[in-house]
Order: C-alpha cells, then sequence, then structure tokens
C-alpha cells in the first residue's frame, strides 16, 4: 500500500505553488519544480504536476495546454490566493532587492523568488494599498561616480551557470576570450561574483594553481556546471582580497602615500577621506596637504592623474612587501 504524504507538507507545497503562479505571464511545471527545491520543498515533477491539476480544478488558474511544457496563470481578474499577503514594506523591499542586487545573488535563487516579485510589483501598482511605498522608488537612485557606461552584454546561459557553480561550491568548466581576443579553455574553482560599475567579475583559481584570478564575465563564452564540488579554501576572504585593491589592478602593497592638491580640489576628501588615518594639513597657500595609508594599484595612479596640475608633490613609502599571490585581471 503506497504511503500517504504528509498533509501538512502537501498543503505548504499547495500554498507554496499558489503563490508562485504569476498573473499576465506562465510558468511551467518545471520551473515551479524547479522553486520549490530551492525553497526547501522536496517533491517529485510528477507530484508537482498532479498538485497543479488539482488546483487548476479548484482556483482560478488557467493552464495552457496548446503547446509543451504547459503554462500555469492565474486568470487576469482571479482574486489571487487568500492567504497572508505581502505588505507595502515588504513589496517595497523586495522591489529594491530585485532592482539592486539581481547580480549578487544566484540566479537560481532568484528564478524562484519571480512569484513573490510579481506580488510586490503588483502591490506597489495598486491604488491606495501602498500609498507612500509605492513613491519611494521615484524618491531614490544610486548615481555613478564616473562616466556611466553601459553593461556589457553576457552569452546566454553565463549568469546563471557561474552563479549556480558559486553557490553550491562546484568546479565550473569555461570557454574563456581574454582581452587579446585568445580563446582559451579551463576548469576554474569560483569563490566571489563582483560588481564593480556596469561590469561583472569572477574570482576564481584555476585547476592545480593557489592563486585568484578576476575573469570578466562578458569574456566568458560558455559556462558548463561541473557535477563534482570542492571544498572551499580556508585561506581566502573576499572582503580582505578586495581590501588589497585586487579590483584596483594593485597586489595588496600598502604604502604611506602623501600629496599637495588645490583646496578647491581637495576639499571633498575632508568629507570623504581616503583612510581612517587620514592627515589633512592646510599650506595656507590655498593647497592642502593629504598624507593617507592606501593601497597602491593603477586606480590609484589614474585617480590622482585626474585632478592633473592640481596635485603635485606626490610621494610614497612602502609599508608592505607585495603579495606572494597576486591576482590576475583578465
Amino acid at each position: 500500500m503506497a504511503k500517504r504524504p504528509d498533509t501538512l507538507e502537501t498543503v505548504v507545497c499547495a500554498l507554496e505553488l499558489l503563490r508562485r503562479i504569476p498573473r499576465g505571464a506562465k510558468i511551467s511545471a518545471v520551473e515551479l519544480h524547479r522553486q520549490l527545491q530551492y525553497a526547501g520543498i522536496k517533491r517529485d515533477l510528477r507530484s508537482v504536476q498532479r498538485q497543479l491539476a488539482m488546483l487548476s480544478e479548484h482556483f482560478e488558474i488557467d493552464c495552457d495546454s496548446t503547446d509543451k511544457p504547459y503554462g500555469y496563470s492565474w486568470r487576469a481578474h482571479a482574486a489571487g490566493l487568500a492567504v497572508p499577503d505581502l505588505s507595502a514594506a515588504e513589496s517595497l523591499i523586495l522591489r529594491l532587492a530585485q532592482e539592486h542586487l539581481k547580480h549578487l545573488l544566484p540566479a537560481a535563487l532568484v528564478k524562484s523568488m519571480a512569484g513573490f516579485f510579481s506580488q510586490a510589483q503588483r502591490k506597489l501598482g495598486s491604488d491606495g494599498t501602498a500609498g507612500l511605498e509605492k513613491q519611494w522608488p521615484a524618491k531614490v537612485r544610486v548615481v555613478a561616480t564616473s562616466q556611466p557606461l553601459l553593461a556589457p552584454k553576457l552569452h546566454p546561459g553565463v549568469f546563471d551557470a557561474v552563479s549556480d557553480a558559486l553557490f553550491k561550491n562546484h568546479w565550473l568548466h569555461l570557454r574563456y576570450q581574454n582581452a587579446s581576443g585568445k580563446n582559451s579553455e579551463a576548469k576554474v574553482m569560483p569563490l566571489g561574483l563582483v560588481q564593480q560599475g556596469p561590469r561583472l567579475y569572477l574570482v576564481c583559481r584555476y585547476a592545480g594553481y593557489s592563486d585568484e584570478r578576476n575573469l570578466a564575465l562578458h569574456r566568458i563564452l560558455s559556462a558548463e556546471v561541473s557535477v563534482h564540488g570542492f571544498t572551499r579554501p580556508g585561506d581566502f576572504d573576499l572582503k580582505r582580497y578586495d581590501d588589497e585593491g585586487r579590483f584596483g589592478f594593485g597586489d595588496g602593497r600598502r604604502i604611506r602615500l602623501s600629496f599637495r592638491i588645490d583646496k578647491d580640489a581637495g576639499l571633498h576628501l575632508i568629507e570623504s577621506p581616503l583612510g581612517s588615518d587620514q592627515q589633512v594639513l592646510d599650506l595656507g597657500d590655498g593647497r592642502l596637504r593629504i598624507i593617507a595609508t592606501v593601497v597602491d594599484s593603477a586606480m590609484l595612479e589614474w585617480w590622482l592623474r585626474g585632478f592633473g596640475d592640481a596635485v603635485s608633490h606626490v610621494r610614497r613609502n612602502a609599508l608592505t612587501e607585495k603579495s606572494p599571490h597576486p591576482a590576475s585581471n583578465a
């Protein structure tokens, strides 16, 4: 005799399915099954398909069977699911998270939240139920600190594979084209995903090597997640890696920097210091002398050069030795 499914788990699964079915768009049983897995609800695909068929009979859910895979959606004027809904505040947080964190979350996790994002968008788009929260996205904005650039296009499937392998601690098989146009294939250990302006970089270690490399995602031609996992190395810390200036084209060497700058050009450094130990001396001739401990890098050099003749008397005194494993930016 077949074992009866646990009633509570069945109800929870049904509720999650109902919450994840979109309005105005279709979703397949395969995608819903994947979303449930990432939400920690273990059901085989056949069970999900049977539940969807049952739910379609009792709720205002359309099943488009004209083509496979079948697509499920709430009817246009359906009342929806009569269970606790997202509040206006929760909808606002989800809306901002979707906009600003979409490249810093695993692609599969973002997909598993699709139903909630749709619900949040509907909540903020409704009349009267989220008045002030609805206005908030138009009141805030993240702006560029340099000339705005459009994000380079990623090859299909690359971001999904990279974020999935990073999330699961699985090896990645890549086809990569470097800045010179040379193609190569590699097996890499994904360690971090970094957004720098409009660009995304994968921090990884090549199989058989102990140093890190930064690979631009838009230069990855294809990516495949390996079935083999790895133990994340205990000697790697992404925050420390960033603090060492690895994304400013540096090798982690810290220096005591000093320079003179015209007061008008350098006033912002009083409000936004180069470092916690920064000293500012007013020279009395319309210039300031700035002294601070920083990481030496090409980005620092570009920044200083950007001031032109407003900066002079630049001095660099080394404090630490060059890192034995400098990062490679490809």
